[in-house]
């Protein structure tokens, strides 16, 4: 463990094997850093904190603060990071509220980019990149794998699915199926993330169900409902589809986002 002596770790703070606290950085007493993990300079850690083993956190970061929440009154919220996270310069992000959950929790090898923030009560999955000053509103929930372009501004209580692709300046306020890419102000889908399905290595065939199926969505025929059902008849052994379905099954507070007419 290394402690900067300009570094301020308060009582309590729970500190794993190999943490390095850098210079004029603050861990308030109810944190628990695993090991591994690197706070470089000027990071500040408050409330009841949890980072995962190895994350790197870069200076100015705010990780931890209560929630942007007019009726929080300071009940004991959390924050959760997961491990090997990236967390660049100037990120915030806050804790839970009561009323939501009352956790924060951000997954595993995340890479947050600039100024990004994360609101309270948000779930972030695996794998997420945000990008430079991305701002993810409360309740969200962000899946595996998506990314979010530079200035993207997601509503709260939106969805954004397993790796799909949020494109720069967007404005979502519509929940975004796993595998699509959403551009604009107001966002609307613009196709599938062909891209980021090749780089993770999906076969060939099952990009070619996907098109099938998303072209079978959001045709012109018939209700959403009608589709959705005609989309399972014919996709039913594809587990990406599947997910995409469960996805649109889901009780979900923000409506579903389709392609500009």
């Amino acid at each position: 463990m290394s402690i900067h002596p300009t570094a301020i770790v308060e009582e309590g703070a729970q500190l794993g094997n190999g943490v390095v606290v850098g210079p004029y950085c603050r861990v308030g007493p109810a944190v628990k850093l695993a090991e591994g993990v690197v706070l470089k300079s000027h990071v500040v850690i408050e409330g009841d904190t949890e980072i995962g083993s190895r994350t790197i956190v870069h200076p100015f970061a705010v990780l931890g603060g209560p929630p942007q929440h007019l009726r929080h009154k300071g009940e004991p919220t959390k924050l959760k990071i997961g491990a090997d996270a990236l967390i660049r310069e100037h990120v915030t992000m806050h804790a839970g509220t009561v009323e939501g959950g009352g956790v924060t929790i951000v997954g595993d090898r995340v890479f947050f980019m600039g100024n990004s923030h994360v609101a309270h009560d948000c779930c972030i999955g695996d794998d997420v990149i945000c990008t430079n000053f991305v701002a993810i509103g409360g309740h969200a929930n962000i899946g595996k794998g998506a990314i979010l372009g530079a200035l993207a501004g997601i509503h709260q209580f939106c969805r954004i699915g397993s790796y799909a692709f949020v494109g720069g300046c967007a404005a979502v306020t519509m929940d975004v199926i796993p595998y699509a890419s959403a551009f604009g102000n107001h966002a609307r889908l613009g196709g599938l993330n062909i891209v980021g399905m090749k780089r993770r290595g999906l076969p060939r065939e099952r990009i070619h169900a996907l098109r099938g199926a998303y072209q079978m969505l959001f045709g012109e025929k018939d209700t959403l409902k009608e589709r959705v059902e005609q989309v399972r008849a014919a996709y039913a052994t594809v587990p990406e589809i599947v997910s995409i379905l469960e996805f649109i099954d889901a009780d979900a507070p923000r409506p579903l986002m389709t392609p500009a007419r």
